[in-house]
């Protein structure tokens, strides 16, 4: 489990989850376990401490 330090990053990566990169230029989040997607950013900034696939 990462742990949050309270200055902006995380210390060690989130399990169980993936990150890809969508053609919009967003971020979606992946339960690595079902596959199906948990959560789509607003932005295009990708989630802190969440491995990305290729």
């Amino acid at each position: 489990m990462a742990k949050n330090t309270g200055d902006g990053y995380r210390r060690g990566a989130v399990d169980n989850r993936s990150q890809m990169q969508l053609p919009n230029g967003h971020w979606a989040k992946r339960d690595t376990d079902t596959g199906r997607i948990m959560d789509v950013k607003s932005d295009t900034a990708p989630f802190k401490g969440v491995r990305k696939e290729n």
